[in-house]
Formats: C-alpha cells, structure tokens, sequence
C-alpha cells in the first residue's frame, strides 16, 4: 500500500510541476487538489480537504514574479498531507511539517530550471541544421522526462520513508517542540489571507479579515456560517458603493 501511494504522490508531483495542459497545473498541483485525491485513497476525504486547504491557505497570497517561485505549494502539500493522514496528525502539524518542504522545491525547481538551460543550447544547434524534430525534442520531450526524475524521485523515496521517520520523531521530540508547531501552524494560514490582502492592495479589507478570522476563532462559527455572514457583509459594501457611486453622479 505504501509502495504505491508512493508512486502516486510522485505522479501527481510532477503532474503539478510539468506545465502539462499549463493552465491545469494550477489546479493540479494545489494542495487542495492533493487534499482531494488522496483524501480518497485514505478513506479520509473530509481530512485530506481540511488538510490541504488549510496548506493552501499558507500559499495562497503568493505570486511568481518573473517566473520565480517564492515557495513550492506542491511540494509542501503532496509530502505533508499523506503523511498528515497516514499518522493521524493534527491540520496545525500538518501544516508546520508542510513549510519546509514548500522551501526544499524553490531548490528542485531551479535544479529544473538549470537543465533546461542546457536543452536550449542543444536547440539552438539543431535550429541552425533545420532538424524540427529535434528542436522538439529538446524543447518537450527531454525536459519532460528530466522533470519526471527531478519530481518523482524525491517524492517517492519522502513519502515512502516518510510516514516512520516522522512517527519516530515525533515519539522522540519534546511536547513543546511539537506545541510550537502546533502554534506556527495555525498561525500560518492567517499570514497567507494577510498576504493576499496587502497584494490585492486594499488596506480597507484588513478590518474585515480580521472580523472573520476572529469570529471563527472565538465564536467557534463553521464554515458554512463564516461564508454567509462573509456574502451577507459583501453584498453591504457592493450596494454601499453603487450608492455612493449613483450620489456622486
């Protein structure tokens, strides 16, 4: 069962990561997306969707400018959320095991990059001999299989190892240690609706964020009850500012 887990979680890494249908990977490569699959796999739907979007959550304020991945959301979700649900981790723990991982793809991602260094350069020759073949050879199908390498080993050989490693260590980690995670976890999903907040550029919305995070938080309100009041607030601030809009004119 592990073994093929395993080889799951690397195909789905790297179908994430090819640029495969390219608009796809957005999708594909969200931990949310992860969440859902092997949420299945597990029997633990409702786990693996709390798991991944609370990781995607960490992610979700963050951009590539210029192509520069800043974090690897994929990465971070396709080792923590098997491990998550093959360990009985909490989502906070889950989620602090996550970030370090985000961090390790930025490397596998530019090791990617470097090797398609080389294949342009091999283009470049056959462009020069009129070799089309070759040219997309170089341009599809050898960066393509490198990438499977580059994604699916480490992946399979994480995931298959992971889930005894990160049992033995916790056994053997101080409760505060493991606390702290905890902390960091919840935490970090807030940091990433604050990010996408001060991006989006609308310092106005902060107030309302807040409104949210704490309500959840304190008044212990679920997820359907927190998109209601979410809708019902909206709708004030959209017909306010049709108002303001119909005054001014």
């Amino acid at each position: 069962m592990n073994l093929l887990i395993s080889i799951l979680c690397g195909f789905l890494y790297f179908l994430g990561t090819s640029r495969i249908g390219y608009g796809l990977s957005a999708a594909t490569g969200s931990p949310l997306f992860y969440g859902l699959i092997l949420g299945l796999v597990y029997g633990k739907l409702t786990e693996g969707l709390i798991i991944g979007a609370t990781i995607q959550l960490i992610y979700i304020g963050i951009i590539n400018t210029g192509g520069n991945m800043p974090a690897d959301q994929s990465l971070a979700g396709i080792i923590a959320i098997p491990i998550a649900l093959q360990t009985d981790l909490s989502t906070e723990l889950a989620v602090g095991l996550a970030v370090p991982f985000g961090v390790l793809g930025v490397f596998l991602d530019q090791l990617r990059r470097i090797s398609n260094s080389y294949w342009i350069s091999k283009a470049e020759k056959h462009a020069e001999n009129l070799n089309q073949r070759g040219i997309f050879n170089c341009a599809i199908t050898y960066p393509t299989i490198l990438l499977f390498v580059i994604t699916f080993t480490p992946v399979f050989f994480i995931t298959l190892l992971g889930a005894d490693t990160v049992t033995f260590i916790m056994d053997a980690m101080p409760q505060g240690i493991i606390d702290g995670f905890s902390v960091a976890g919840g935490i970090l999903p807030a940091l990433g609706f604050a990010i996408i907040l001060l991006i989006i550029g609308k310092r106005e919305l902060m107030p309302y964020f807040f409104i949210g995070f704490f309500a959840v938080a304190y008044l212990e309100i679920n997820t359907m009850a927190a998109a209601v009041f979410g809708a019902c607030v909206a709708a004030i601030v959209l017909f306010n500012s049709i108002n303001k809009k119909k005054e001014l004119s």
